[in-house]
């Protein structure tokens, strides 16, 4: 139920949408939105007005003015006006610099605790727990989907009938601030309540045997300013594709960062245009969306984005793991995929060449959306003609392919097309067809 809402909450399309809306987009993420909110609070609150942060992870710093920190360590928060990056000084080292603030949390907050995820899908939960390694019992806490200000716990379980699953409980809270699953258990903090049920299932389907392991959440961006960068502070590693506009290559920027770097040949787009629409497309983020990182905007341009470790959609089906999955787990990438388009819909822009080969896969079968919005920039006379080899003509609704009428729309059949993709490992749309 939770994927088909997430391809029908895409694919109905009931209002007009312009081009592009730079107001629209000038706000980040509702995510980014709402953790913005809670760092803005915390720093107004505790002792004094001043807040204590915890690393939730370990840091290697980029540049000279970030700061490297280990998991624990504890920080005063100098300046956060900043953005994404805010000035710190580490009350363990009492050295400062720039930390990325999705990397900290305030100290003896939820946010702190290994086992909460925060804004998280009961989807993509049940991706995390269902992965390799995790016991029955493994368990995390994210917001409610449904309910403002309660939570949700996850538990992997397992039965000779389902076999390994996930079971999810509604937390509850209570008009005096405290937190239930079942009412005659009844606990203060969602920290009491995670104590207890660690002893004892008390009614649920397992015991809490281990917080669910977290991957390193990836920066917003690669560094504070670090938007226009030197075309010498990249290294081009190994070649993973080509296409008819140029190359993608996995690469290290400034010899600490793994990212994937798409290089343009000569000519593709002008230098002006792609740098107005990257200005915008940087500004897109959600969890179902390639990050844009940074740009080379002399050309040859040069694309910076995160670094996915399986590849384009269009190759994992066909030559990788994607040849072994089963309909759920396809019905599930389309879902992911449907997410970070909705989200695209909601920010009043269009993606224009919606396609395997444009959406990238990472581990768990995390899948992300790429490549949005770059289409309108390309100058080549055979694609801009829309005919011929290097225009995607068999994914390209009637209307964007006869008179180049492009608008969220043409986004929805260009995913229906996809998903005939899915379903058949990678097949080219309609075969016997040129």
């Amino acid at each position: 139920r939770a994927n088909s809402l997430a391809i029908s909450t895409f694919s109905k399309t009931h209002r007009k949408k312009s081009d592009t809306n730079c107001q629209s987009l000038c706000s980040s993420s509702d995510q980014t939105q709402l953790h913005r909110g809670l760092q803005k609070k915390t720093l107004q609150s505790g002792v004094g007005g001043v807040t204590l942060f915890i690393a939730l992870y370990d840091y290697d710093a980029r540049t000279e003015d970030d700061l490297t920190f280990q998991k624990g360590e504890k920080f005063q928060i100098i300046n956060n006006t900043e953005g994404d990056w805010w000035e710190a000084r580490s009350l363990d080292t009492g050295k400062s610099g720039y930390i990325p603030s999705n990397y900290v949390a305030p100290i003896d907050s939820i946010q702190a605790e290994e086992w909460y995820f925060g804004k998280m899908g009961r989807k993509d939960a049940e991706r995390q727990l269902l992965g390799q390694g995790n016991p029955r019992g493994t368990f995390l806490i994210r917001e409610s989907e449904t309910t403002k200000g309660a939570y949700s716990l996850s538990i992997r379980d397992w039965d000779e009938t389902k076999g390994d699953h996930v079971k999810h409980y509604k937390i509850r809270k209570l008009d005096n601030g405290g937190y239930y699953i079942t009412t005659r258990s009844q606990f203060d903090t969602v920290q009491q309540l995670v104590e207890h049920y660690t002893g004892s299932n008390d009614g649920l389907c397992y015991y809490l045997t281990k917080s669910c392991p977290n991957s390193v959440p990836l920066t917003m961006g690669l560094a504070r300013d670090a938007w226009e960068v030197p075309r010498e502070t990249l290294t081009l590693q190994k070649k993973l594709g080509q296409g008819c506009f140029g190359d993608v290559c996995m690469g290290m920027w400034n010899g600490t960062t793994k990212v994937a770097v798409k290089t343009l040949k000569p000519g593709t787009m002008s230098p002006e245009a792609f740098l107005e629409e990257a200005q915008i497309m940087k500004r897109l983020r959600h969890d179902k969306l390639v990050q844009l990182y940074a740009v080379v905007s002399e050309e040859p341009i040069y694309i910076i984005t995160e670094f996915m470790s399986e590849g384009s959609l269009l190759d994992f089906l066909k030559d990788g793991e994607g040849q072994t999955l089963k309909l759920p787990q396809l019905v599930d990438m389309a879902a992911q995929i449907a997410a970070g388009m909705a989200y695209i819909e909601r920010m009043n822009y269009i993606h224009r060449d919606l396609r395997a080969a444009n959406i990238l896969v990472g581990d768990n079968l995390v899948c992300k959306i790429a490549d949005f919005g770059l289409a309108r920039l390309i100058e080549d006379n055979e694609y801009t003609a829309r005919q011929g080899a290097k225009f995607p003509i068999k994914w390209t609704a009637p209307e964007a392919a006869l008179y180049g009428r492009f608008t969220i729309k043409s986004d929805v059949w260009s995913f229906g097309i996809l998903l005939t993709e899915l379903i058949t490992k990678g097949r080219v749309p309609y075969p016997g067809t040129r």
